[in-house]
């Protein structure tokens, strides 16, 4: 695969922030819509088969059977298209983790929490771009700075709510704080999730994340990867969506 002199991304502000969508609002996809998704389709599996400087604008384009000049309409960039394949993900996972109104059961949704951990060992492509991506947005002037930044901030939110729930209702209830767990799971992930694309046989990710929940008091039955959506959650469009934390 060739490279493209790809346009220039586009400016932070316009970079999506993680969100759950409300199946009740969400109108019905105009042609454009429809266009956006076949696109994120394509650079979804050739980003997550090939790696982000392995593939090309013409590459997706040709993929998701439009001319380069008509993915441009809709992407002005490689990175602005990347941004939007991990938001995507990130809002499909949000949605099955952290129902708008809160509802569900707090062990299942931790389960898959944990499930999302298995699925991203079978999706290196993505978790390695999500990973470079994450670093490089470090720095105020990165077009995905406020992506992330928003990203962990309800990352954060969203995994101590859940973890509140859990330590009330276990019995007997547990005395750990829930924002100081939330933050040191995420990091825990991201930071398995670097060894793991250094050497991928010596790091069980899931594995890992469960052994430091058995630690709190959550011990969860097992949940093997299949290849296919977890229990009671619908499938994500496109396959492979948003590695990392979420």
């Amino acid at each position: 695969m060739r490279h493209d002199g790809d346009a220039t991304p586009r400016q932070a502000q316009e970079v999506p922030p993680l969100s759950a969508p409300h199946p009740q609002s969400a109108p019905r996809p105009s042609k454009g819509d429809r266009t956006r998704a076949r696109i994120l389709d394509a650079a979804t599996a050739l980003f997550s088969r090939s790696g982000f400087h392995a593939v090309s604008l013409r590459d997706i384009a040709a993929h998701a059977g439009l001319t380069h000049a008509g993915l441009l309409h809709h992407f002005p960039g490689k990175e602005a298209l990347l941004t939007q394949v991990l938001s995507r993900r990130d809002a499909e996972d949000a949605a099955r983790l952290f129902p708008p109104d809160a509802s569900g059961d707090p062990t299942e949704r931790l389960m898959r929490l944990v499930y999302v951990v298995a699925r991203n060992a079978h999706t290196p492509g993505l978790v390695g771009l999500y990973a470079k991506l994450s670093g490089e947005a470090s720095d105020p002037e990165h077009p995905a700075h406020d992506y992330f930044v928003e990203r962990y901030r309800l990352l954060r939110e969203r995994t101590a709510v859940l973890f509140a729930r859990l330590f009330a209702e276990h019995e007997p209830p547990l005395p750990h704080d829930p924002a100081s767990v939330a933050q040191q799971l995420l990091a825990l992930m991201d930071g398995l999730q670097t060894q793991w694309l250094l050497e991928p046989a010596a790091v069980d990710m899931q594995a890992s994340v469960r052994a430091y929940l058995t630690e709190l008091g959550l011990v969860l039955p097992p949940t093997p990867w299949t290849g296919e959506p977890a229990p009671g959650a619908s499938p994500a469009p496109g396959g492979a969506g948003a590695p990392g934390a979420g």
